[in-house]
């Protein structure tokens, strides 16, 4: 099967943003006063989209209540947008990847549940402005992965049928994802969840 296309998970599969999600939510946290978390537990908290990673690192109390997360949430992307880059960079050998798809006219998207403005900044910046033709991220109104409506949106504008379609990304979130798109899933390992998840 010749594939015609590949999409990209962005946090662990493109880049490695780990330590400044980490420290965004913390410095959040740490403004309300509560507990923070070690780096490595961001592995497990991140992956379903900004909301759901404040109902997993707040206190159970405050996490319940949907007033609270939407305030914190606020306050976290705040403190994100203004570090989304202090450490994030992409993992070795993406830039050359990218590169040798894009020499073998092969279209290239990101599908990703990082909120759509921060996903287009990194994107625009970490990358080179032709390397991609479409990235989309978490948008109001829409579901988020592994609900496949996203990822074959950006299949029907890249002009592909699913199954000519590689998805690569690095938690079972995106390998349920491809599955329920029809795509080829691939799951990369050097991102943020082991193996054993992705297969």
């Amino acid at each position: 099967m010749q594939y015609k296309a590949v999409i990209f998970d962005l946090d662990g599969t493109l880049i490695d943003s780990l330590e400044d999600l980490a420290d965004s939510v913390n410095l959040m946290l740490e403004g309300y006063g509560f507990p923070t978390h070690d780096v490595e537990a961001y592995r497990y908290f991140v992956g379903n989209g900004s909301k759901k990673l404040m109902e997993r690192t707040l206190p159970a109390e405050k996490a319940s209540s949907d007033e609270f997360v939407e305030e914190a949430l606020m306050k976290y992307k705040a403190i994100y947008k203004e570090r989304l880059l202090e450490k994030t960079r992409p993992y070795k050998g993406v830039r050359e990847l990218l590169t040798e798809l894009k020499r073998r006219c092969i279209p290239l998207a990101v599908c990703t549940n990082k909120h759509n403005e921060a996903a287009l900044t990194i994107v625009k910046i970490l990358f080179a402005p032709d390397a991609f033709d479409e990235v989309l991220g978490d948008r109001p109104g829409f579901p988020k992965k592994p609900d496949p409506a996203t990822p074959l949106e950006i299949a029907a504008r890249l002009g592909v049928k699913p199954e000519e379609v590689a998805y690569l990304g690095d938690t079972s979130v995106d390998m349920e994802t491809a599955v329920r798109a029809g795509f080829l899933p691939v799951g990369v390992l050097w991102g943020f969840r082991p193996k054993k998840e992705l297969v």
